[in-house]
């Protein structure tokens, strides 16, 4: 009994399936080449780099009240000594603060402008795969292996739905973003 039920199942597996058509799509592709993706990215560096600014300028502030605790301690009363050693707690504490804080502030802005982007993207893919009749996608930057034959790839279609510049690829922009990165500390210096 067991067994008829197992070949009925397997067989009725095998009809949906072959009634099925299957998709794929580079889904992160899209995502770091969609020019909503630009913007978010200037945004995020230009939040890290005003984090790492300001986290420089506590810690040159503790150095130098650390040198100059260090270089004058032995000639203060205890009462300025006292009152220089709670201030270099309580800035080593800021510093700390600011460290947890802006490092979980800058993870909220980063979802914050991801979401609406995903959901930009999954919303044209879902529309795509509407139009063309595919009911099951999957993504092949995960997937280890694809029947070609028997797949229908939507990532062209949908890099063009999302403005995607045709040229541009995963390649173009570490290129980019690497150049930029190189500017970014020849300025530094």
């Amino acid at each position: 009994m067991k067994k008829i039920f197992v070949l009925a199942a397997m067989a009725l597996l095998t009809l949906t399936a072959s009634a099925q058509t299957i998709g794929r799509v580079n889904f992160n592709e899209l995502i770091m080449l969609m020019p909503e993706m630009d913007s978010a990215r200037e945004i995020m560096n230009a939040s890290q780099r005003e984090a790492e600014e300001t986290y420089a300028v506590m810690v040159e502030e503790y150095q130098t009240k650390s040198t100059q605790y260090q270089q004058r301690q032995a000639s203060w009363t205890a009462a300025i000594r006292e009152s220089k050693e709670r201030e270099l707690y309580d800035l080593q504490n800021r510093i700390q603060d600011f460290s947890q804080n802006i490092s979980q502030e800058l993870q909220q802005q980063q979802a914050q402008l991801m979401a609406p982007i995903q959901e930009k993207a999954q919303n044209t893919v879902r529309e795509i795969c509407t139009q063309l009749g595919i009911t099951v996608l999957f993504d092949s930057s995960q997937a280890l292996y694809f029947d070609e034959s028997v797949v229908v790839d939507i990532t062209a279609q949908a890099r063009t739905a999302l403005n995607i510049p045709e040229g541009r690829t995963l390649e173009h922009l570490q290129q980019e973003l690497a150049a930029q990165a190189a500017a970014a500390q020849q300025q530094a210096q």
